[in-house]
């Protein structure tokens, strides 16, 4: 009996192991097709990031995504959203003085001393084509008084863009646990930087000489390859940790359409930058939704020689349009009840806007096609005089 209960034993052992690994065999078989589906699409297969997006700026129409909304650890992408901050708070002919926290910033540098005194706007485009580190902290300190609270700021900025999935505890992207975004919500962000035009006039500075105090004057290459690599490229800022991977955000802009490409923790992120945004702009074409100096009826005109004057747009309105064509657009127009004589040819005298998903995304004045002189009282008296056939 000893020996038969012995062989139940181990029979039952095996059987549980056998089950176990049955079950560890479907969990692994389950993991790796989620896996699959995490990393792999049909659209870009050979795409290598493990989170990437490619979106349409003014609309926010998202062309292609991969774990898109997944945190992730952005890096230097962080400076981004420093330099939108920085330019909404400061002042680009400020003087900084650089303080020993900023001097002593690790990773990549801009070489500041403590003492020196450098022109905020300078500062910036250190930021971003140099990467520099102790700028970033010498930025936020200027601005907030310390790295803290313009960290904080970072993050309000994020949550009214939209980035609800990102969390800044530094300007500049080095690795900490609680300082985190997405590859959607760096897209936000670049696309809402892409609003100001100097941040555009920043992140697309291919090569600049700066008056840094020196002799000879620092000369500067942008360390975004894809500014040199992309056909309409113009940003945004490149990104590398051993905890982040590589990261880029990369923007291009071809007959008016501006995209953002975000790949993070990529293993060829040129490439893979390289084909979204193709992918991208082979499937948004620009689109003619209001022609310049198209009609948009009569006003009426109050004590004006004439009742009414026609009103035309000033300009076309382009937007993106994707493979669905004008889908999503709406047109508000802002005109007057009446205007006031005396009225000129080519008074602006109200707007057309194009909006998209609530949001504007184009836009162009109403102007009168001709002139209107005041009434005269004497001009008055005779018209009454006449329709009362006393003259």
């Amino acid at each position: 009996m000893r020996l038969v209960g012995n062989v139940l034993v181990v029979l039952l052992a095996f059987s549980c192991m056998f089950l176990g690994v049955a079950e560890s065999r479907e969990a692994g078989k389950e993991s790796e097709a989620q896996e699959m589906l995490e990393r792999t699409d049909n659209i870009l297969p050979n795409v290598t990031a493990r989170s990437a997006v490619v979106m349409e700026a003014r609309t926010g129409r998202v062309l292609y995504s991969r774990n898109m909304k997944a945190r992730r650890f952005p890096a230097s992408t962080t400076k981004a959203m420093t330099l939108i901050v920085a330019l909404e708070r400061g002042n680009m002919d400020d003087v900084v003085t650089v303080s020993r926290r900023a001097a002593g910033t690790e990773g990549s540098t801009l070489w500041l001393e403590e003492g020196k005194k450098v022109r905020f706007g300078d500062l910036l485009y250190g930021i971003i084509m140099r990467s520099g580190n102790d700028g970033t902290v010498a930025v936020a300190e200027h601005v907030a008084g310390n790295v803290d609270a313009f960290a904080r700021m970072m993050t309000e900025k994020a949550r009214e863009i939209g980035a609800a999935d990102t969390y800044f505890v530094n300007p500049h992207g080095l690795p900490d646990e609680r300082h985190y975004t997405t590859a959607y919500d760096m897209a936000l962000i670049a696309s809402y930087g892409y609003r100001n035009p100097v941040f555009a006039d920043i992140v697309k500075t291919k090569e600049k000489t700066i008056p840094w105090g020196g002799d000879p004057a620092d000369f500067w290459r942008n360390e975004n390859q894809m500014l040199w690599l992309y056909d309409g490229a113009n940003g945004v800022k490149t990104g590398y940790t051993d905890a982040a991977g590589r990261c880029l955000v990369a923007g291009a802009e071809r007959d008016g359409i501006q995209l953002v490409a975000v790949v993070l923790d990529s293993i060829y992120m040129w490439n893979d930058s390289i084909a979204m945004l193709d992918y991208g702009f082979a499937h948004v074409k620009p689109l003619r939704v209001v022609n310049g100096g198209e009609s948009f009826g009569n006003l009426s005109v109050l004590s004006g020689r004439r009742r009414q004057v026609p009103v035309r747009t000033a300009s076309d309105i382009v937007v993106p349009a994707g493979d669905d064509g004008d889908g999503g657009y709406s047109k508000v127009v802002d005109l007057p009840k009446a205007l006031h004589a005396p009225v000129e040819a080519g008074d602006v005298v109200g707007t057309v806007c194009v909006m998209y998903d609530g949001r504007e995304v184009g836009s162009t004045d109403l102007v009168a096609t001709e002139s209107v002189e005041v009434k005269s009282f004497f001009v008055t008296l005779y018209q009454l005089a006449k329709k009362y056939h006393v003259v």
